[in-house]
């Protein structure tokens, strides 16, 4: 065994000397995991492997969640180098793919959304369900980092087998969902889960991006949300097909009782997110585990009334043709960014701007004139050829 040495710091208390030397104080290899072969270098740590095309297929195919997990980070990529992979692999995989119940769910800051997901999602997977959480983290504007803390307070339901919990940063994109929700969530389907929960960053005009994704909208509120008039100007509550008044508990149940009152009051001047399906407003608690049933039970019927009435496909058609576009957007906003001539001609502009010599409808109007679709279309079908 190794003689490990101890010193005692500036900030110790007197008499405590408890601070070890560590790894590089131990002579004796074999103690802990030190490999005495990878101490000496006749051992080299084994490169992890990048899967194959058909690793991924088939390991997402069969549920395999530690594939599954890597698959997204492929499809959530900005490596142009990776994309022609995780399009392939997602290729393959579509036939897999629309059989899950989706559902979107946002709500304020502080509405108890991750709180309600916990709830719910475990009460699913006691009925049997796999569950897949979407959870769309906020990214700082200033560090462009995410804190990623879903599955924190997810803590019972993330140590669920039937459940996958994948938090992603929201990266500034529209509404706070992520750009590649969309493949993520056809990820999830193709691995078996059977019901789809997206979490949103929180309530905006914006926010209603997640409308063009998810076959069920919900919208979590709280108690005291103001008045009619109020509740009314808030385009959000146009898109739900669901208003959820949470922590209707303890004391706060008169007043959940309320404003559940008030909001079924505004509804009746809202038209329905759904043709044949009437938006009402429905009370639970997350902590008490109470009105989660209920809400599961008006879902369910809100899948068969659609189903029958042919809503529900045509939804999921006019989804299709929306991604679609988005893509188009993005796809060209991509070749535009990264021509090589726009960039090289982009600093003078911008100076030009600054300096009022031209204005930016004229600056626009000059890029776009010397911009070549298909100089950039072939640039980035050579970098695709050359993918990793």
């Amino acid at each position: 065994m190794a003689n490990y040495t101890t010193t005692t710091p500036e900030w110790a208390v007197q008499g405590n000397s408890a601070v070890m030397s560590g790894i590089d104080g131990v002579k004796d290899t074999t103690v802990g995991n030190i490999n005495p072969a990878l101490v000496s270098g006749k051992l080299k740590p084994a490169r992890r492997l990048v899967p194959t095309e058909d690793e991924f297929v088939n390991g997402v195919a069969n549920g395999d969640r530690v594939m599954l997990s890597r698959a997204i980070t492929l499809i959530e990529s900005n490596n142009p180098k990776h994309f022609g992979k995780a399009q392939r692999v997602l290729q393959r995989l579509l036939p897999k793919t629309g059989r899950a119940l989706r559902i979107g769910i946002t709500g304020v800051p502080g509405a108890g959304k991750s709180t309600i997901i916990e709830a719910f999602g475990n009460m699913l997977c006691d009925e049997g369900h796999k569950i897949a959480v979407l959870a769309v983290d906020p990214t700082s504007s200033i560090t462009k980092g995410s804190i990623l803390g879903d599955k924190t307070r997810m803590g019972t339901l993330s140590h669920r087998p039937e459940a996958f919990i994948r938090p992603s940063p929201a990266g500034g994109t529209l509404g706070g969902v992520a750009r590649k929700s969309r493949e993520t969530m056809l990820m999830c389907e193709a691995a078996g889960y059977d019901i789809i929960l997206i979490e949103t960053v929180g309530v905006g005009q914006s926010e209603t991006i997640v409308r063009s994704m998810v076959d069920f909208f919900m919208l979590v509120v709280l108690t005291g949300a103001g008045d009619d008039l109020q509740g009314i100007k808030k385009g959000i509550m146009e898109l739900a097909d669901a208003i959820v008044i949470n922590k209707a508990d303890g004391d706060n149940l008169i007043k959940a009782k309320v404003t559940r009152g008030e909001y079924e009051r505004m509804i009746e001047f809202i038209r329905p997110a759904t043709e044949g399906w009437p938006t009402h407003a429905y009370m639970c608690s997350a902590l008490e585990k109470t009105g989660l049933a209920e809400l599961w039970k008006v879902i369910q019927v809100f899948r068969e009334i659609t189903n029958k009435s042919g809503v529900f496909q045509r939804r999921r058609d006019s989804q299709l043709l929306d991604w679609m576009y988005s893509m188009i957007d993005e796809h060209l906003h991509n070749l535009f960014f990264g021509d090589a001539v726009i960039n090289g001609r982009m600093p003078e502009i911008k100076e030009a701007i600054l300096n009022g010599t031209i204005s930016p409808t004229q600056a626009v109007a000059e890029l776009v004139k010397m911009f070549d679709v298909k100089r950039a279309a072939d640039r980035q079908q050579s970098v695709l050829k050359n993918e990793l």
